[in-house]
């Protein structure tokens, strides 16, 4: 007696739910991410063996050039606006509102006090362009000097953040000296904790470095 053929139907999928959660999730990416702000300088930093990895948030970064300009910046965009704050009052650089305000959605700084409030008031379309020229944070060795306005910076931010690292970021042809003048400014402030951001490389053989990391790994 032959055996009845059940009729054969295609698999049907509701991807309804699918799309749903895939959108939603391109959504919150879109919202949650945080670009990178632009930087002033292009700075090739020098090679090292370190593998410390840099703090995720909360960073002073400090910027030299081959020049030895010298620019900074903090990430979190909330804190920025209390640094200026307090940086015009401190020094009496009679900013507005609106140029406090622009201040605080921007990325870095790398002007003299006295020429802020022009590029503040600069359009930001322009003020790249500008910035890309300009001649960098005056800085002294001492941090009582009043050519040392790094010093200003320094302290303002801590103060309004004291969770702040702070990281360095010098070209690998600077000359040290302008190195050497931050790391003063930070040691007048008791500061003798940072981060030297360099460009990692492989450990050379035959080297106690490289020793110790065998171990370590045969651990």
């Amino acid at each position: 007696m032959p055996k009845a053929k059940l009729p054969r139907k295609s698999t049907n999928i509701d991807m309804t739910a699918m799309c749903d959660v895939a959108f939603l999730l391109l959504t919150f990416f879109m919202l949650a991410t945080k670009f990178k702000p632009e930087e002033p300088v292009v700075v090739q930093t020098p090679s090292s063996i370190s593998e410390i990895p840099l703090p995720d948030a909360d960073i002073m970064l400090l910027t030299v050039d081959t020049k030895g300009r010298i620019f900074f910046s903090i990430d979190n965009k909330l804190k920025r606006k209390e640094l200026i704050t307090s940086v015009n009052t401190d020094r009496n650089l009679g900013l507005t509102e609106a140029e406090m305000n622009s201040f605080a959605i921007g990325s870095s700084v790398g002007v003299p006090l006295n020429q802020l409030k022009s590029l503040l008031n600069t359009p930001p379309e322009s003020r790249a362009e500008i910035e890309k020229q300009a001649p960098g944070i005056p800085v002294d060795t001492s941090v009582l000097s009043p050519n040392n306005e790094l010093a200003q910076w320094v302290k303002s931010a801590r103060y309004t953040n004291p969770k702040l690292r702070i990281c360095i970021k010098a070209d690998g042809e600077a000359a040290y000296p302008h190195v050497k003048k931050i790391i003063r400014t930070l040691e007048g402030y008791k500061i003798f904790k940072f981060n030297l951001i360099t460009n990692l490389k492989a450990v050379p053989p035959g080297t106690a470095a490289f020793e110790q990391k065998k171990l370590a790994k045969a651990e």
